[in-house]
């Protein structure tokens, strides 16, 4: 292909014939910082390109502005996001890639078709609260909120444009007097205290959008933004011609006091409690005429080109899902996309109309009733046993039937039940006493006081507690006596994890040297606390895994979190094997199966790394922000979104196969600390969601979810 010419501002004299793996086909938009190509992959897959022009690529500080934008638009990468495809922040023209999708930008409909009506009007509004909704539980905040920032499609608004967010905790550092944003749409805070920009400013943003999506102008009107500016901290807004119905709810969007605004949630709610009296048809936007591209953009210097979106709001099917949402990049930012998944639930505790081989029958069940949050199961004994705060049950993995329930002190669980000993251990946490339940009928055993502890770990046969001065105990799970209680030589104080399928299990503890540069890596026996073996590994490393004889570890980056290789060790011939990343999984957490890993990054990145080979065999973006550690049977890996969707993905080659619908239940502003991992058990998988729900699915099958 020969090199495109561009023109216009900010225009070079020729741009690259690919961007990684993508061949560029023909410029979507330009701007001062870069150019969006409509590129395709190996595959034939359609994707939108940001490139960043030549002499910014040169400048430092606005390289770690991209980095910082790529990961932005990765985290907030979620069920109703799309995922960005690929980027290379670090190549000598910058780039970052997401699927294309066209369509218009809220600026360019309201430019071609004047104000939105009423229920348009709703419609927008509760998509872009539930937008907000999710980029702000990941911790992002927008901070650009703006028309040519918003994509129309008939599944609902996809907020676009991540060059200026930041997560909520950070530190901003700007030149004196630089405006951060876009006046008209910009919240008091951000003129007076930019530092202090929390979420609250966006919803200001969604006040403002609404104005101009029922107008044509902004609530703040002029020509110089130094009045909008000062119209902004000091004047009321102007909302004639916004429909009476929504006026109150616009205003309190842009109180001057962000404590005073309503929260994303608040909106959605407002929006789902109203909706039955108003008409909610679907808006189906024009298809975005590129010849056209640049119309309707703010006249902000350094402005986003308009962006297309998608079009087809209906419910996703298995496959629609895959590719629903996911749109094309801006010039300043990341490009995110809303994706909803919806659907009716089956009845509570019934199965569903799939059937599998061999008489089972895919099922859901809510066990524990309604809230509590998401079980936390493990599987042995033919059951799944599962935990939420104040009640241990026992579900029958055939049908999701009740085998047994007991009530424990409630206290907040991070870990499921285990058999252990021949008996359940619910491991109540470090109030009251320990006990164990008969797997059979879920009654009492034994029940017994702990010596004092700081860490607990259910390991084999054995409970091998911690205490803050390094002491370490084991006690029998089968009696709750204490057989053992020494410190373990090499370790402070070690705390300990272990990892399911191992033939001989072992109690695994870590600890760096005072400059990070080594790992210490104990393997202790639980039956009797002796150190079975123990070596010191090159780098700051963290366990993730254990089959076959060998343990796995991620190296850990201390400024991001990044996962950018994977080690093995093994102890009966001291090998150490180490694979690098071609690009770094961020906040990886992973699962083992044979010799594979799988990483599952906060991004929605899934990786499979063949350790045997020494090789990535692929990667997949899930779009799934924060998932579950993966979980593999060999031929499929598993999942959990935090939206309690199911993923199943081909192991050999990385394609998504199949989904379940989203199960989030009454708390869905509520985000789990870490979610359980599926689990795999005679060709059948098992899974739990946020509202609740336990399930059952033929793990053979992904494609017929």
């Amino acid at each position: 292909m020969a090199p495109q010419q561009n023109a216009g501002a900010g225009a070079e004299a020729e741009v690259p014939d690919y961007a990684g793996h993508y061949r560029l086909e023909s410029r979507l938009g330009s701007g001062g910082m870069g150019v969006v190509h409509l590129a395709r992959g190996t595959s034939g897959m359609r994707v939108a390109v940001k490139v960043v022009h030549a002499s910014y690529a040169k400048d430092p500080e606005f390289r770690g502005r991209f980095r910082q934008e790529v990961a932005a638009a990765r985290r907030v990468s979620g069920a109703f996001t799309a995922p960005v495809v690929d980027a290379d922040p670090e190549a000598g023209r910058p780039w970052m890639a997401t699927l294309y999708i066209p369509g218009p930008t809220l600026s360019e409909q309201v430019k071609r078709n004047g104000p939105m009506d009423e229920p348009q009007l709703r419609r927008l509004m509760a998509g872009l609260a539930e937008a907000l909704r999710d980029i702000h539980r990941v911790g992002v905040v927008h901070r650009d909120l703006k028309p040519s920032n918003v994509l129309l499609a008939e599944d609902g608004p996809k907020v676009i444009d991540f060059g200026i967010s930041r997560p909520k905790d950070s530190e901003l550092r700007t030149e004196t007097g630089k405006l951060i944003g876009t006046p008209p749409f910009m919240a008091p805070e951000q003129f007076r205290r930019p530092r202090e920009v929390g979420p609250a400013a966006d919803v200001f943003a969604l006040g403002s959008l609404m104005v101009h999506a029922a107008t044509g102008r902004g609530p703040f009107d002029s020509d110089s933004p130094y009045v909008v500016a000062y119209q902004v901290v000091h004047d009321e807004p102007d909302l004639t011609g916004v429909p009476e119905s929504l006026a109150p709810l616009v205003l309190r969007c842009l109180a001057k006091d962000p404590d005073e605004r309503p929260t994303p949630d608040e909106l959605m709610r407002r929006m789902r409690s109203e909706s039955a009296a108003y008409d909610t048809q679907v808006f189906i936007p024009a298809q975005r005429d590129e010849e056209a591209d640049g119309e309707g953009s703010d006249p902000v210097p350094g402005a986003a080109p308009d962006v297309p979106a998608a079009v087809g709001r209906r419910r996703l099917g298995k496959r629609a899902a895959l590719v629903a949402g996911a749109l094309c990049l801006t010039v300043l930012g990341g490009l995110v996309a809303v994706q909803v998944l919806d659907g009716g639930a089956p009845a509570r505790g019934t199965p569903t109309a799939q059937g599998a081989p061999g008489g089972f029958r895919a099922w859901e069940a809510k066990p524990a009733g309604e809230g509590g949050g998401m079980p936390q199961c493990s599987y042995a004994e033919r059951r799944l046993l599962c935990a939420r705060p104040g009640l241990v049950y026992a579900v029958d993995p055939a049908d999701g039937g009740v085998l047994w329930r007991h009530a424990v002190e409630e206290s907040v669980r991070s870990e499921p039940p285990v058999l252990s000993g021949g008996l359940v251990q619910p491991e109540t946490g470090l109030l009251g006493p320990q006990e164990a339940l008969d797997p059979a009928t879920g009654e009492p055993v034994w029940q017994a006081g702990m010596p004092q502890y700081d860490g607990m770990r259910t390991v084999g046969d054995m409970i091998v507690l911690t205490r803050a001065d390094g002491m370490v105990t084991g006690v029998d799970s089968a009696s709750g006596r204490t057989r053992w209680a020494h410190r373990i030589p090499g370790q402070a104080v070690p705390y300990f994890t272990s990892f399911a399928g191992e033939r001989r299990p072992a109690a695994y503890a870590t600890s760096e040297t005072a400059d990070g540069s080594r790992t210490r890596v104990t393997a202790v026996d639980p039956a009797d606390g002796e150190v079975r073996w123990e070596a010191e590994l090159e780098g700051s490393l963290a366990l993730v895994g254990a089959a076959e004889g060998s343990v796995y570890l991620v190296p850990e980056e201390a400024t991001h979190g990044d996962a950018r290789a994977v080690v093995r060790y093994t102890p009966a011939t001291g090998e150490t094997r180490r694979v690098d990343l071609p690009i770094p999984v961020e906040q990886a957490v992973a699962g083992v199966h044979g010799d594979t890993v799988y990483l599952a990054g906060a991004g929605g990145s899934l990786v499979a790394v063949d350790m045997a080979a020494g090789r990535q065999k692929w990667r997949l973006e899930t779009g799934v922000s924060r998932g579950s550690a993966p979980a593999s049977d060999g031929r499929h890996v598993y999942v959990t979104a935090p939206d309690g969707r199911l993923l199943g993905v081909d192991a050999r080659t990385g394609k998504l196969l199949g989904q379940t619908r989203t199960r989030l239940g009454p708390d869905s502003d509520r985000v789990p600390a870490s979610l359980p991992s599926p689990l795999v058990a005679g060709g059948h998988v098992f899974a739990a969601a946020p509202d609740g729900t336990v399930f059952g699915l033929d793990a053979r099958d992904p494609a017929s979810w």
